[in-house]
């Protein structure tokens, strides 16, 4: 199955839960595309099977800026062309931010239901005060979503 994975970064953490979520996805026979400057011609191109989102979040819970010409793209699209594909986000955050919590993974969460992508489980969110290994501690969430690929 071919997996796109987007990817939010400000510091490096998401983009390296991002890759280390395409090598197990590799490791599991899926074809993978993952750049954290990923415009949506390349997306589309790609023909994505299923779409993974791995964001952290910034400011007052916004998305990252790299993240934001995607997202926006994707937005003007609605629903657009990945329409019924299996997805999920896996969300990094500091829990001390208290509201704004993961609130980048959220907006991508609201954007993939608005697009007509099916969650296929809930979203994963990595607390960045709690977790200097956030890569490791998304594999069981990454196994499990596997799964749910087939």
């Amino acid at each position: 199955m071919k997996v796109a994975i987007v990817c939010g970064t400000v510091y490096g953490s998401a983009e390296e839960v991002a890759r280390h979520a395409a090598a197990l996805l590799r490791a599991a026979g899926h074809e993978t595309l993952v750049n954290p400057r990923l415009m949506l011609p390349d997306l589309l191109a790609f023909e994505p099977q299923a779409i993974l989102a791995v964001t952290s979040t910034t400011g007052m819970g916004e998305l990252p800026d790299n993240l934001m010409p995607l997202y926006s793209a994707l937005r003007d699209r609605l629903p657009g062309e990945l329409r019924g594909l299996p997805g999920g986000v896996i969300a990094l955050g500091d829990a001390s931010y208290g509201d704004t919590f993961c609130a980048g993974g959220e907006q991508m969460r609201e954007l993939f239901a608005e697009m007509g992508v099916t969650e296929v489980q809930d979203m994963l969110r990595l607390d960045g005060s709690e977790s200097v290994t956030p890569e490791t501690d998304a594999e069981p969430w990454m196994e499990a979503f596997i799964k749910h690929l087939g």
